[in-house]
């Protein structure tokens, strides 16, 4: 832990909105920070991001003066200005969310793969609160693994219902079982205006034993600083079964072979069993880079993977003929892909004023038989319909 206490003075202009200058003055914020290093790299300062997180609400002080006279003696306005300040802060910065500041470019840093799978079955929920004037709460729960910005699954709503049965099943990428964490928030579903939130909980993945399934009730807080006392308020439980399943190791060699073209091309071969093959798995798509793409009105390029009817994206690369991406896709299946294609596409979008928004550089459709039966192909693809465009891909199939 650490507490930092940071002192300074500011001077506003709020002439527009009370037609004097206000003055902020001795601001001191006093909090205890987590602060955390990931992931861990071979290259120097030796890790990637910082994710700073607040263990409890910060203490915040300050003065402002109007005419030179003490806004804040007036009755009421200084506590109420202060936590206001203090639950905006929380609400961004309160574990389990996290600021993740970068220290390295995303491009230098390699990707942390999936390891594994974990199923997760949302059962019931005991005596929620009822938050409606009216009838009883509309409860769903959203799942989702605490820190990450990516978007949460969900339940069905059950109307009118504090003791609603949901028995519904959800599957999310494991990366870092010793760090990652489930966080499961319960909300009253309100046809206007915003979802109540009736309580959450947190669940740490090593807690579990690969392979087993575990049951877990859980008592439903309203955050998770424990020293909020609102926390001591009952909230009912939620009843979730999780079952973390770790890909299975293969023996993976990699074999290096021509392409017809001079250059060589790295593949991996390995043994599948029938079992195997009717199993479940992740693809996982890898958009390394491209090369020699160009535009013939812009080249701010990306690429766009398409695949069983969904579409993902990777970020814009401005004024480059020559991205790195470095970003991997998933794609969980419940059997291998095995009469399946993929589609890459190489897009570039203007970013001022330019006669076409966008325009394709290129495109490229991968059989994945190759990837299901060798496990992993890595290679540089030329692109359809490009001069001398070409991108860098790998995909791998992984079995539970």
């Amino acid at each position: 832990m650490c507490l930092f206490n940071i002192c300074f003075v500011s001077c506003i202009s709020l002439k527009r909105l009370i037609g004097a200058d206000c003055q902020l003055v001795d601001l001191q914020i006093f909090a205890s920070p987590r602060i955390t290093l990931k992931p861990l790299v071979p290259s120097f300062p030796c890790f990637a991001n910082i994710a700073v997180c607040l263990m409890e609400k910060p203490h915040v002080d300050f003065g402002m003066k109007v005419l030179g006279g003490d806004l804040m003696s007036i009755p009421g306005l200084y506590r109420f200005t202060q936590e206001t300040i203090k639950r905006q802060i929380a609400r961004l910065y309160l574990w389990p969310q996290t600021l993740e500041i970068p220290i390295l470019d995303a491009s230098t840093v390699a990707v942390v793969k999936p390891v594994g799978i974990l199923h997760v079955k949302v059962v019931r929920a005991l005596k929620l609160l009822n938050m409606d004037f009216l009838g009883t709460s509309d409860p769903y729960v959203k799942l989702s693994f605490s820190g990450e910005r990516l978007s949460a699954k969900r339940t069905t709503v059950k109307m009118n219902n504090l003791n609603p049965e949901w028995n519904e099943k959800f599957k999310l990428i494991v990366k870092d079982p010793q760090s990652q964490a489930l966080e499961l928030q319960v909300y009253d579903w309100d046809k206007v205006g915003r979802h109540d939130r009736l309580g959450m909980q947190l669940v740490p993945l090593k807690l579990l034993t690969p392979n087993e399934t575990k049951e877990f009730t859980l008592d439903l807080v309203k955050n998770t600083n424990m020293n909020d006392p609102q926390n001591k308020k009952r909230r009912g439980k939620i009843v979730v079964e999780m079952t973390f399943v770790p890909f299975k190791p293969d023996s993976i060699k990699f074999n290096e072979s021509w392409d017809g073209n001079g250059k060589m091309e790295n593949r991996t071969s390995r043994s599948l069993d029938d079992e195997a093959l009717g199993k479940a798995g992740l693809l996982s798509v890898m958009i390394l880079g491209a090369e020699d793409v160009e535009g013939e009105h812009h080249n701010n390029p990306y690429a766009l993977i398409r695949y069983r009817g969904e579409t993902k994206k990777t970020k814009i690369m401005r004024r480059t003929r020559d991205p790195v991406w470095n970003e991997e896709f998933q794609f969980m299946l419940d059997e291998p892909p095995l009469h399946d294609k993929i589609s890459v596409e190489v897009m570039s979008r203007r970013t001022g004023l330019s006669l076409r928004s966008k325009e394709s550089l290129g495109y490229i459709e991968i059989n994945l038989t190759d990837v299901v039966h060798n496990g992993r192909i890595n290679e540089i693809y030329h692109l359809i319909d490009s001069k001398n465009g070409k991108i860098h891909i790998e995909i791998s199939w992984n079995v539970t």
